[in-house]
């Protein structure tokens, strides 16, 4: 919609946002690279930036025209990537950008994880959950919330506990406040009449509770999961309710 302001029509609208969202992407990997480099960046650091930068790619759906099939667009950026993962995960060295700035502790198997599954679901979202609440939810609630978690817990948690990986009450409050919050930045970005904030509390909450009972390496899955048929059981329950 605002491209067509500027006199393009929707598909190179749809077009132009998809550039940027390669620019954006392939702009802060290069940087994070620079910053572990440089900088001695902490790789966990690093990794979760490039975490909670690739959920706010989202933030880009406020410029698609949705009159257009051009909108699926969107996705083009995840699915470069799937098979970008797939194919350094196989083969990258050491020094490889994403190697550096995505895994843990430069296994290069890592990015077959995680990360992978990360774009992955992001793509599902851009696809069959294209500008929908739950697709928005769950995005928001794994790019910030998830992201922000071991940061803070790694860094701060001092309250441990253990279910199916180590965790932190620090951590997982983290989780909470900052799913909460991206999670309505997003929604009032791109569907702004749909914003309910009640419903989006019940949504973190739960999936703060999912990520805290989550094994290392399937939250990236599971989060989204629990977060969709949350928000589907919700609305179910409401209508029953009526």
């Amino acid at each position: 919609m605002v491209f067509r302001i500027l006199g393009l029509n929707p598909f190179l609208g749809n077009l132009v946002v998809t550039v940027l969202t390669f620019i954006y992407v392939f702009g802060l990997v290069g940087l994070l690279n620079f910053c572990v480099t440089r900088f001695a960046l902490p790789t966990d650091i690093s990794r979760k930036i490039t975490h909670i930068g690739a959920g706010s790619i989202i933030g880009f759906l406020f410029f698609y025209d949705d009159s257009h099939w051009s909108k699926y667009l969107n996705v083009a950026i995840f699915v470069v990537w799937i098979f970008l993962l797939t194919f350094k995960g196989l083969f990258a060295d050491e020094d490889d950008e994403a190697v550096k700035t995505m895994t843990r502790n430069g296994d290069r198997s890592e990015l077959l994880k995680g990360p992978l599954y990360f774009v992955i679901v992001a793509t599902i979202c851009g696809t069959f959950f294209y500008k929908t609440i739950p697709g928005i939810l769950a995005m928001s609630i794994l790019g910030w919330g998830d992201g922000i978690a071991p940061i803070i817990g790694a860094r701060y948690g001092r309250l441990k506990y253990k279910i199916l990986s180590d965790k932190s009450l620090e951590g997982s409050l983290s989780m909470l406040i900052f799913a909460f919050a991206a999670s309505i930045f997003f929604v009032w970005l791109i569907l702004p009449n749909q914003l309910d904030i009640i419903q989006i509390l019940i949504v973190s909450i739960v999936a703060t509770l999912a990520e805290a009972l989550s094994p290392k390496e399937v939250d990236n899955i599971l989060i989204p999961i629990v977060v969709i048929s949350m928000y589907f059981l919700m609305i179910n329950l409401s209508i029953l309710l009526v």
